[in-house]
């Protein structure tokens, strides 16, 4: 079972589902030679790849192509379905950074086939999350930069104001399709920048004023 915690509260949350959005920036579409839909895409992950900041990230031996990319996480803390916009906002409880590690060598492959993504995302460490902030304690403004460096290297540097579907957007958009209940993590996207990590590698990602995580890659 993994938690979550959110800074200066009591409370933990049990994490429930992981629910990313792919090509939720039009840089990071264009930097991959994919094309832009009209929504992003939906992808779930399971909380076993969920690992937090000083953890290591294990490099699969069946992959020798892995990519960060970095992301606003948002913490559900409520039951919604087909949300509006004031009860989605309202399900939003928190704020943290997260790492998407993607094999992209595996996810070209059964992209090719036209088979699921699955395989290159849901191996175990894949998913870092940092410690929350409360939505209460600090407002975003999609203004913060979203950063990533490898070996104190900047990889990524953009705002958060690049999103195509923006925080809010995004949760009524995945309660369309789901039921997001209390727990559940939207990964919300990666801006341009990805590229390629090695075993050894040690990654910072931060987002302004929401939080930041150092993971190394074993």
């Amino acid at each position: 079972m993994k938690v979550v915690k959110i800074k200066n509260r009591d409370k933990s949350y049990t994490i429930g589902k992981i629910i990313c959005l792919g090509r939720n920036y039009v840089e990071h579409i264009i930097e991959l030679g994919n094309t832009q839909s009209e929504n992003p895409v939906i992808f779930l992950r399971p909380p076993s790849n969920v690992v937090y900041s000083g953890d290591k990230i294990v490099y699969p031996g069946y992959s020798n192509d892995m990519h960060h990319e970095t992301e606003l996480l948002l913490l559900i803390g409520k039951t919604i379905k087909n949300a509006g916009y004031k009860e989605a906002e309202e399900a939003i409880i928190g704020y943290g950074v997260g790492l998407d590690m993607t094999l992209r060598d595996i996810q070209n492959h059964v992209k090719s086939k036209g088979h699921p993504w699955e395989i290159s995302k849901c191996f175990d460490t894949s998913a870092v999350i940092s410690e929350f902030i409360a939505k209460e304690d600090y407002t975003v403004t999609l203004k913060e930069k979203i950063t990533l460096t490898v070996n104190d290297e900047i990889r990524q540097n953009e705002p958060l104001n690049k999103m195509i579907l923006k925080p809010v957007e995004a949760v009524m958009f995945i309660s369309k399709y789901m039921t997001i209940e209390e727990g559940d993590i939207v990964f919300t996207g990666t801006p341009a920048g990805v590229s390629k990590v090695e075993k050894g590698d040690k990654l910072k990602a931060e987002i302004t004023n929401i939080g930041s995580l150092e993971v190394e890659v074993i």
